[in-house]
């Protein structure tokens, strides 16, 4: 009698266990189904757990999308934004040229580019400095021509740091 009092005990326990799982899982699911957006197509009283569990799959699905997206666009206007400069002020004054521009935080390339341009125009870079702000660098540029009875043409410069800039 014993045998048997244990074996009834153990399914009265175990009956308990499985109760006690599925009102968990039910809690669970209703906790679920609230996080779901109220614009959905059924309402929720009227949808069957499955259906409720499989629009909740569906919407972090779609809402996993969302978010490969955003970051997929936020990634190509970083690359685009360090590819590309934006020319801010080419200054004369007397016989040096003060060039100020912003750069991606990654773009070595385009100083080095700028670099070039002065070059080609006949100037002498005196110094240059830079300072990194929130992902972008400002450069500035100070340069004198390399000959001073030849001299610098800032309008010259100007024009083709726009171009490089395009």
């Amino acid at each position: 009698m014993k045998a048997s009092a244990g074996v009834e005990g153990a399914k009265i326990e175990r009956r308990t266990v499985e109760r006690n799982r599925r009102i968990c899982m039910k809690n669970l699911c209703f906790k679920l189904t609230s996080l779901i957006p109220k614009d959905t197509t059924m309402s929720k009283r009227a949808m069957r757990d499955q259906d409720q569990l499989d629009q909740a799959f569906n919407y972090i699905k779609e809402l996993q999308g969302r978010i490969e997206k955003l970051k997929q666009k936020k990634e190509m206007r970083s690359v685009t934004a360090d590819l590309h400069f934006l020319l801010v002020e080419v200054r004369s004054m007397d016989s040096t040229l003060l060039v100020s521009f912003v750069s991606g935080s990654r773009s070595s390339y385009m100083f080095r580019k700028v670099i070039g341009v002065l070059e080609e125009e006949g100037a002498e870079v005196i110094s240059a400095s830079f300072n990194l702000v929130g992902g972008r660098i400002f450069h500035t540029i100070h340069c004198q021509a390399f000959c001073s009875r030849i001299g610098l043409e800032p309008s010259s410069v100007n024009e083709k740091l726009k171009k490089l800039a395009c």
